[in-house]
């Protein structure tokens, strides 16, 4: 079965993201905690990225319990991981678009992609609630 663009685009930021990702997260972070905790929590948050964008269901929903635990040890609520992955959302969508902006198919294949990853990154309802 031939892969999407949408596919091929999640293969590309699975290649290319993490360090964005990370810097994102870790400055988001940083804001509300010292050095050393806001890079621990920015690592376990790019984890939870990773399997997200890999389409590794089970490893995410693990990593994702994994991240909530240690924001609600920091005294963090859900609210601080929601705007980390918006502004690092927001910064590989400027990336994306900046590198493909004389290609519309790859544009709009990086653009659902991160539709779509915003959608597996939106906490449930009962998290929602909590932030």
């Amino acid at each position: 079965m031939p892969k999407s663009d949408a596919d091929e685009a999640l293969a590309g930021l699975l290649e290319w993201s993490e360090p964005v990702v990370f810097d994102c997260l870790h400055e988001c972070y940083g804001f509300r905690l010292e050095e050393s905790r806001a890079r621990s929590l920015a690592h376990r948050h790019v984890r939870q990225w990773r399997a997200a964008i890999a389409g590794d269901t089970a490893r995410f929903d693990e990593l994702r319990r994994d991240l909530f635990a240690a924001l609600a040890a920091f005294k963090l609520d859900a609210g601080c991981a929601v705007e980390a992955d918006a502004r690092a959302l927001s910064e590989l969508y400027e990336i994306a678009m900046a590198r493909f902006d004389r290609s519309p198919r790859s544009a709009q294949a990086y653009r659902d992609a991160l539709t779509s990853l915003a959608g597996k990154l939106a906490p449930p309802n009962s998290e929602r609630a909590a932030a």
